[in-house]
């Protein structure tokens, strides 16, 4: 399935938390949007993996996702390497957004930072014909995204842009 935005969270809330308003603009107009967690946020400090998997489920039914994924990369120690770079450009292959967004580039939560070097790095790499990728058997084209955004969750950062999100914060909230 072609998606127009594909979203990337470090954790089951990220995408939430930091564009769920802009994925629900985007959705009332007409564009189809997935979400891809990175890892089921089995270190945080409220809930639990399974309490996080049915609260993603939920939050994507209510923005009316077209697809969500979870990774299941170990939460709070996944690097940017390559055994967790070509699971990423799977997705974006399988996909094939024309954008991608994901966590901001400097943040105080340090999942948050690797997991969008560890996205932007591989929507580069995605680009690249000799990386070789296939699921289920099916090799994989390449595919790069035109743009990369960076969401940002906390209010301390001051962001590069910013989308009028009137009319959807409270379907956010």
């Amino acid at each position: 399935m072609k998606l127009d935005i594909l979203a990337f969270g470090a954790h089951p809330d990220d995408v939430e938390l930091g564009c769920a308003g802009t994925i629900l603009k985007e959705i009332s107009l007409g564009k189809k949007v997935g979400v891809v967690d990175l890892t089921r946020g089995e270190l945080g400090t409220r809930g639990s993996a399974e309490i996080r998997d049915q609260e993603a489920d939920a939050a994507g039914k209510i923005l009316g996702l077209s697809v969500r994924e979870n990774l299941s990369f170990r939460d709070g120690f996944f690097v940017n390497d390559e055994k967790h770079q070509l699971e990423i450009i799977k997705m974006i292959r399988k996909y094939q957004p024309e954008i991608v967004l994901c966590n901001a580039i400097d943040d105080r939560h340090i999942d948050h930072e690797k997991g969008s070097k560890l996205v932007s790095d591989a929507c580069f790499l995605s680009g690249l014909r000799k990386i070789e990728t296939s699921i289920d058997g099916k090799t994989q084209s390449a595919w790069r995204p035109k743009v990369v955004y960076h969401y940002i969750q906390w209010k301390n950062i001051e962001p590069d842009f910013v989308v009028d999100i009137t009319g959807f914060t409270e379907k956010k909230i």
